[in-house]
């Protein structure tokens, strides 16, 4: 499950999960929920293998987000469905969707960057639950 936040001239999203995977792929999620008016419009034809290294979750969670934002904006793919493996040494992760198509696609907001502003990573007593702020 995520939310957004106004924060400033940003965006802030709270994604909240069971679990870390759950937690990556959801704020993957998230940030595609930010860029497109509808998610469900984008079909998983496409294939994106991501894997980043690092071992803090903060960095790790920045590195994804920021990974998945630079394939939107070098190759405009929409991705709508995500899996993630949190490792000791990093992630592994996948998204599926496809190019942005203007007749199928409307776009919501422009995701200029991910920031390090307000970014978190923690467990809790319902499980997992990060933040972390857009620059829109």
């Amino acid at each position: 499950m995520y939310e957004t936040f106004d924060h400033t001239a940003d965006l802030g999203l709270r994604i909240r999960a069971p679990d870390l995977n759950a937690l990556f792929a959801e704020a993957a999620r998230a940030l595609f929920a930010t860029l497109v008016e509808d998610l469900d419009s984008v079909q998983p034809t496409r294939r994106l293998d991501v894997v980043v290294h690092g071992e803090e979750r903060e960095y790790l969670l920045f590195d994804w987000l920021k990974e998945l934002l630079y394939h939107f904006n070098a190759e405009h793919l929409l991705l709508s469905r995500f899996e993630v493996e949190v490792r000791p040494d990093g992630l592994h992760g996948s998204g599926w969707g496809e190019p942005f198509d203007p007749a199928r696609h409307e776009l919501s907001h422009e995701v200029k960057a991910i920031t390090y502003h307000g970014l978190r990573v923690e467990r809790n007593d319902d499980g997992w639950l990060a933040e972390v702020i857009v620059d829109i």
